[in-house]
């Protein structure tokens, strides 16, 4: 999120240094927020992943879930995580070097999965499903790659429900609609128990927190570059963005600052017998 685009960068595999280390910088921060730590945790107490399962994590990024996938796994499992970025992938597999972690990390597609069906135990999601033109077909990937039995974590965002105060009501407009601009699917969250169903599979679990963000972690980043393209697409002026960073600031120092957004998470199980999937 801290690039001029800060969502669609996650689209494009793109190994240039200064892009990785602001992706990686970005994944960093969303993965130390409180609401998204009590998520992952959540996700991965109803997934429950056990010793000497074989586990896809698409999407897998800096590869700190994929992580923790193999060692719950352990030694007899293994852990993949899938991930289009060659940067990302790389850093991820450094990272796994240094924990002495047995993840591994491959490029692929998830409308694609390059592996046989019913060839995993579980799969987990993250933020994926926002950035696809084709979600439900993902999905669809996803449930046949599962073992009868086998189950699957999504977990996204919903972008509608992105929250910023104060600011202008102009320039909250253009900030969200700027937001929901750079996502292929902004309202992933709230679908995801309907593409869970429609591959055939059995949604067991439905659950919910909230990425926020006070005045003692104002994201300036984010903010800059949703304000910077919301100026280079004409929907706001320079005066309105400059009124808008000193109105926030001001907000920050006064402690009246608040930046949230809802993230959802679904688990669910493949029914005995061949999994289906409609559009």
């Amino acid at each position: 999120m801290a690039d001029h685009q800060p969502f669609s960068a996650f689209r494009v595999p793109d190994a240039d240094p200064e892009v990785v280390e602001r992706l990686v910088a970005v994944l960093d921060v969303q993965a130390a927020n409180p609401g998204v730590r009590r998520l992952r945790a959540w996700a991965h107490e109803q997934l429950a992943v056990r010793p000497g399962e074989r586990v896809l994590d698409i999407g897998s990024g800096t590869g700190s879930e994929t992580l923790v996938l193999a060692a719950a796994v352990g030694p007899d499992g293994t852990a993949t995580g899938l991930e289009p970025n060659p940067g990302l992938r790389a850093v991820a597999g450094r990272r796994a070097a240094e924990a002495g972690s047995a993840a591994r990390f491959l490029d692929g597609d998830a409308l694609a999965l390059p592996l046989p069906d019913g060839a995993v135990d579980a799969v987990r999601c993250e933020r994926v499903l926002q950035h696809l033109s084709d979600p439900a077909g993902a999905v669809a990937e996803m449930a046949r790659v599962l073992r009868p039995g086998g189950r699957v974590a999504l977990l996204d965002t919903d972008w509608s429900t992105l929250l910023l105060h104060p600011a202008a009501a102009e320039a909250r407009t253009a900030l969200t609609g700027v937001t929901l601009g750079n996502s292929a699917t902004p309202e992933a969250g709230r679908r995801l128990t309907g593409w869970l169903s429609a591959a055939g599979l059995t949604v067991d679990h439905v659950g919910a927190d909230v990425l926020l963000h006070d005045p003692d972690t104002v994201p300036w980043p984010l903010l800059r570059g949703l304000a910077t393209v919301a100026v280079g697409r004409g929907l706001l002026t320079e005066a309105q963005r400059d009124d808008l960073y000193a109105e926030l600031t001001a907000a920050a120092e006064r402690r009246a600052f608040h930046l949230s957004v809802t993230m959802f998470a679904a688990v669910a199980h493949r029914p005995d017998g061949p999994a289906t999937s409609t559009d």
